[in-house]
């Protein structure tokens, strides 16, 4: 039987791979993403997803994979698979900065930038959308 750990790492390469496989692919998906990570960085007041992670204590971390926990489930229900899975991404990442794995800590960096690029898409698409008078 698998432990925790490696049904993790399972999960972890398995977003990795769809991010890079098919991201470009789901253009709404990955604004989700983007917009989802962009909120909470501006709630924080953190310059970047992994600075955001890095600052987080316990407690903030344990209330945020609650909370994405139970979005994430409520949007499944919905229906909403994308906002499912844009909560899905942002929870792997959270848990991938506690992990010790080496695959998963090199991954960590990876995401980490893919999170940084979808970021960036969302707040120049949000700058460029125009704001009604």
């Amino acid at each position: 039987m698998a432990t925790k750990e490696e049904d993790f790492k399972e999960r972890f390469v398995a977003v990795l791979q769809d991010l890079r496989s098919n991201g470009g692919q789901d253009p709404e998906a990955m604004f989700l993403i983007g917009s989802l990570a962009a909120r909470l960085l501006d709630r924080a007041r953190q310059p970047s997803w992994a600075a955001y992670k890095a600052s987080m204590a316990r407690e903030a971390y344990d209330q945020l994979l609650g909370d994405f926990q139970k979005q994430g489930n409520d949007f499944h229900k919905q229906g909403k698979a994308k906002h499912a899975y844009a909560v899905q991404v942002l929870a792997i990442s959270l848990i991938a900065r506690t992990q010790t794995d080496p695959d998963i800590r090199a991954g960590n960096g990876l995401l980490d930038d893919m999170l940084g690029f979808l970021i960036a898409a969302y707040r120049k698409a949000e700058a460029i959308t125009p704001k009604p008078n």
